[in-house]
């Protein structure tokens, strides 16, 4: 499996993860639920009004963490915002839930896709496994 599709596969089957993000010196961390693969990328969504936006404007690096079954998945590196339709379309496709909330015309909704991005997954049970995409 490519790393960004087990990433993916593994983030949809945790259903909640953590992102890390900076306020100033201050770290902030708040559950997410969305990702998607799009483009070879992996993107997350949340809305322009919120402060994790406003945190990654003045600072992209970010990291997130979920963990399934024993095992856990960390993923870090710049957070891009993409203001296209078109991953917005994707991720209301993949998560209809979130139409309640969100419209790619609402000018609220925006899509970040992980740049550089690392991802490990390790346990107590095996050797970590660190992927790049």
């Amino acid at each position: 499996m490519e790393a960004l599709e087990k990433v993916v596969a593994f983030l949809d089957g945790a259903g909640v993860y953590y992102l890390a993000t900076v306020e100033g010196d201050q770290p902030r961390v708040r559950p997410f639920g969305t990702a998607l693969a799009y483009d070879g990328k992996l993107y997350i969504q949340t809305g322009k009004v919120k402060p994790v936006s406003k945190q990654l404007a003045k600072n992209p690096k970010a990291e997130l963490c979920a963990f399934r079954d024993g095992q856990w998945l960390r993923v870090s590196g710049e957070l891009i915002d993409d203001g296209r339709r078109e991953p917005m379309v994707a991720m209301l496709e993949k998560m209809p839930s979130l139409k309640a909330m969100y419209s790619p015309d609402d000018g609220n909704m925006q899509m970040l896709y992980f740049k550089d991005a690392t991802a490990t997954f390790a346990s107590f049970t095996a050797a970590p496994e660190t992927l790049k995409f």
